[in-house]
């Protein structure tokens, strides 16, 4: 797993930090990965699987739409490009 080293971090967002973590009942190490997390994959990001879900409810897909396709899918692999 990544490790991360934060450098130059002023003592008074180190205390900071410390008392954050200890009222979310967490280390300062969990905290920070906490504040992290947050702030690159934020609660309201648009989730792929969410989104393609409400589409299909909304244009009226059904489970036998799906399986159609399925059986209608070529499963052939893919030839390569050729390049001449």
């Amino acid at each position: 797993m990544p490790a991360v080293t934060i450098r130059n971090l002023s003592e008074e967002a180190h205390r900071a930090l410390k008392v954050r973590a200890a009222q979310h009942n967490r280390s300062t190490e969990a905290e920070m990965r906490a504040i992290l997390e947050a702030a690159v994959r934020p609660a309201g990001r648009l989730k792929i699987g969410t989104a393609l879900s409400e589409m299909s409810r909304e244009i009226g897909l059904t489970n036998a739409d799906v399986e159609a396709l399925e059986q209608a899918r070529d499963t052939r692999p893919a030839e390569p490009m050729r390049i001449e």
